[in-house]
């Protein structure tokens, strides 16, 4: 499957590249970190695609499908997407999933979502089914898709080659580095605010 995506983007270039991304977050098959890197790879000095430019392709792309998909969850609510969801790879047991981070942790699932497999294709449903405010539901899928797809785009600019060693590391590992990375922001959240009470003193 791959290949053909790779064919895809090789004869119909940014075009194939921002459709391919749209599909992916509104929950076609679509490997989204892979497909990324790759094309990260082919901006390499030499290659056949500009960085910037596809750098505003694929987060287009992503917007695209994440607007989508909220607005479909908005319109069509829970019992919909849980009678018919399964076509686009919203199976019941994920969107549960999903919506335990969805009210545990807010519309910062909607943020990180997109770094975690099997989370990001459905937080932005539950968002318009929870009736999230768009703004707000902007702000958040727009900051974390800017992030998303500039990391992955970056690390295939950069490694090229390693690129199916790396995605094993980060899918292993991603959830280690999600709870190291939220101690140390609570720490140093805690050390901030001690100082500057301390020097409210």
């Amino acid at each position: 499957m791959k290949e053909a995506l790779y064919d895809l983007i090789g004869h119909y270039g940014y075009i194939a590249l921002y459709v391919l991304l749209s599909a992916g977050i509104i929950g076609v098959p679509v490997p989204d970190e892979t497909l990324m890197a790759f094309v990260g790879s082919l901006t390499a000095p030499g290659g056949p695609f500009d960085y910037g430019t596809t750098l505003i392709v694929i987060y287009a792309g992503t917007m695209t499908g994440m607007v989508v998909s909220y607005l479909i969850g908005h319109r069509v609510g829970k019992p919909f997407l849980y009678r018919y969801g399964k076509w686009v790879k919203l199976t019941p047991k994920r969107l549960e999933q999903a919506e335990g981070w969805f009210h545990k942790y807010g519309l910062w699932t909607v943020f990180f979502g997109y770094f975690v497999p099997g989370v990001r294709h459905f937080t932005c449903y539950l968002s318009g089914v929870s009736g999230v405010k768009f703004y707000k539901y902007m702000l958040y899928a727009g900051t974390g898709a800017l992030l998303w797809c500039t990391t992955f785009l970056t690390l295939g600019h950069y490694i090229g080659s390693n690129l199916d060693g790396l995605f094993y590391m980060i899918h292993k590992y991603m959830g280690v580095t999600l709870f190291v990375l939220a101690i140390v922001a609570v720490v140093a959240l805690a050390l901030y605010f001690r100082f500057r009470k301390r020097r409210a003193v």
